[in-house]
């Protein structure tokens, strides 16, 4: 994907809480058309690299920028980057009080402006393109962990974004279910021809997924390129996180 435009990136990006960084000058690219999957352990800062392009959080130095446009300061998207993304988050942030159906209109009604038909015509397609049928009218209590998910990530699509980011999506699930929610996540790059940013500390799931990879720690970029590239680094860090090793660099 050489020459592709760069639908996400953190240039030179700096983030503490208080006293605790979290982001040390971190370096980050997105490009159009693949999925580029962000690792790291807990701590390491990958989730606040999300948030950051998500306009939640605002860097203490760099720029966090979409579609080459700077993320406003405001903490806020502007209504346009806001139409091209979509977001799954950890754990579905599905709306208690909404219908699956609701729940996945929501953006279609709300920042679309589409009508009820339309709506529902669209809301029964993407759930099916997740596997769901039948489930409109249900609320997310009702819901079992694995279906929460796939109705959060028809919401995340439903309004057809070009950049999808999702945060740990296997988090939380049974095997089958881990294998299941990374297909669709491959099918929505074939078949939409979304961008995908997935943040991920699930090392299976990522080298099936990834065309392009960064892994975090300790708030820095260790390792960045192909995942063959990632999987072959030098450094220590890195593979002992690969390898799931209790002995090197990152304490348990």
């Amino acid at each position: 994907m050489n020459g592709a435009p760069i639908h996400a990136s953190l240039e030179g990006v700096t983030k503490s809480f208080g006293d605790r960084p979290v982001l040390e000058g971190v370096d980050l690219e997105v490009p159009a058309g693949g999925i580029t999957v962000v690792m790291g352990g807990s701590g390491s800062g990958k989730t606040t690299a999300m948030r950051l392009l998500l306009g939640l959080e605002e860097p203490d130095r760099g720029r966090a920028c979409l579609f080459g446009q700077e993320v406003s300061h405001s903490g806020r998207l502007h209504n346009e980057q806001m139409l091209r993304i979509g977001a799954l988050f950890q754990f579905g942030a599905l709306f208690d009080s909404m219908t699956v159906a609701e729940n996945v209109g929501f953006a279609l009604r709300y920042v679309r402006g589409l009508g009820d038909a339309e709506i529902a015509s669209r809301v029964r397609d993407h759930l099916l393109m997740v596997g769901l049928k039948d489930i409109e009218h249900l609320y997310p209590a009702q819901l079992s962990g694995g279906m929460r998910k796939r109705v959060a990530l028809a919401r995340a699509i439903a309004h057809e974004p070009e950049l999808l980011m999702v945060d740990e999506p296997t988090t939380g699930l049974d095997p089958i279910m881990k294998n299941t929610i990374v297909e669709l996540i491959l099918q929505m790059r074939d078949r939409l021809g979304v961008t995908v940013l997935c943040i991920t500390h699930d090392v299976a799931a990522a080298f099936r997924m990834a065309d392009h990879m960064a892994m975090l720690i300790h708030g820095r970029v260790a390792a960045a390129g192909d995942p063959q590239s990632v999987r072959e680094s030098p450094d220590e860090a890195v593979r002992q996180f690969l390898s799931g090793g209790s002995f090197g660099p990152i304490e348990p």
